[in-house]
């Protein structure tokens, strides 16, 4: 299992990811489509071309969750129960079609679960950033992680 379990986590503790991406036009184009997010500065490149940005801007619902996908191979992958919030979200800096994303986590708090016996939740703040290593995205998630097997 890649996944780290609750015990395995540390306050402080901080991963960069090793995998990056690099976003293109279809999938903002499709994330856009599957979330029925008709907003032209995501799709239309005419309507685009005319606005400060001089292009289509990523979807910053895309750009989240690649953040946060980027990091599950070395924190949360098959220990995950549930996703339990994200606050805290911002994107200082567009992201556009051609950029490439990678990933930073730290760990901020962890608590066992009061009321599920062998969980615990794991506080994260991930942090994406571009080609240039500027921040692109920065969240804090609450995840309801899985205890090590007894």
């Amino acid at each position: 299992m890649a996944g780290l379990y609750f015990e395995e986590f540390t306050v402080g503790q901080t991963f960069a990811h090793e995998v990056r991406r690099t976003v293109t036009d279809m999938d903002n184009m499709m994330f856009s489509s599957l979330t029925f997010n008709p907003a032209a500065l995501h799709i239309d490149h005419a309507y685009a071309a005319g606005t400060e940005f001089g292009r289509p801007l990523m979807n910053s619902i895309f750009t989240l969750g690649l953040v946060i996908g980027l990091s599950v191979q070395d924190t949360t992958f098959g220990t995950t129960v549930a996703n339990l919030g994200m606050t805290d979200t911002t994107f200082p800096k567009p992201v556009f079609a051609g950029d490439t994303i990678h990933s930073r986590t730290t760990v901020l708090e962890l608590r066992p679960s009061k009321s599920r016996p062998g969980q615990g939740i794991v506080t994260f703040e991930h942090v994406g950033l571009n080609q240039d290593d500027e921040i692109v995205c920065r969240t804090v998630r609450n995840a309801l992680m899985l205890a090590r097997p007894q």
